[in-house]
């Protein structure tokens, strides 16, 4: 069956709708697509061939750009991986619980650059006390609002409800316009809180938060007992 029907006029819809089903025709004759020209933005016109290199292009300088972005991720993340590393060690280099939570705190507040810090635990540490350090029992009424929290077991952020932020940040609550909760398996949390209101929010990457939490259970862990 003919593509065009010889027995009407052919107007440019069918012209349109053969080079639709025959794509490679401009390829059998390249002195037409040489020729042709195609309408501009601001009413000039251009070859196909350059038409093609402009598409071509914009394409190029949006790949470079989100490269580029994809570049500057990565050396966020290795800076970041770097940071969880030296965390890490600085932990296992403890000598004892006390010291160990007191890494942990002074770490993330330094290298981290936070600006509040909180250990809440289920069990006390003998002969140790801070102000950064909350301690109540599994069965604590403090830890109702944490209840759905620690069957999730995975970090919560964002803007944290009042009675949770009352609890671990006492009088500086108000002043936590964002946080990071992050489960401690068994121990408690570690509560990471800032000025900044976009500093923490609900689609951020959970990743190096587990890291961290990880680090933390195993440190405190070689004090079990």
């Amino acid at each position: 069956m003919s593509d065009l029907n010889p027995r009407r006029e052919i107007d440019a819809n069918d012209v349109a709708a053969f080079l639709r089903r025959h794509p490679d025709f401009l390829a059998d004759f390249p002195d037409l697509a040489m020729n042709l020209k195609l309408p501009r933005e601001q009413g000039a016109s251009t070859s196909l061939a350059s038409y093609q290199l402009d598409v071509l292009r914009d394409k190029t300088r949006a790949l470079t750009r989100r490269l580029q972005e994809l570049i500057e991720v990565a050396q966020e993340n290795e800076q970041l991986m770097a940071r969880v590393h030296g965390f890490t060690l600085s932990l296992m280099r403890a000598g004892s619980l006390g010291d160990t939570l007191a890494r942990v705190v002074a770490t993330l507040t330094e290298d981290f650059h936070t600006d509040f810090v909180r250990m809440a635990l289920f069990r006390p540490v003998e002969g140790f006390q801070a102000d950064w350090l909350r301690i109540a029992p599994r069965e604590a009424r403090d830890w109702g609002a944490f209840a759905e929290f620690f069957v999730k077991n995975e970090p919560l952020c964002g803007r944290i409800n009042a009675d949770k932020l009352e609890f671990l940040f006492g009088q500086h609550a108000s002043q936590v316009r964002s946080a990071v909760l992050i489960p401690i398996r068994d121990r408690g949390l570690l509560a990471i809180g800032s000025h900044d209101p976009n500093r923490f929010h609900p689609g951020m990457g959970t990743i190096f938060l587990k890291l961290i939490a990880d680090s933390v259970d195993v440190a405190l862990g070689r004090f079990d007992g």
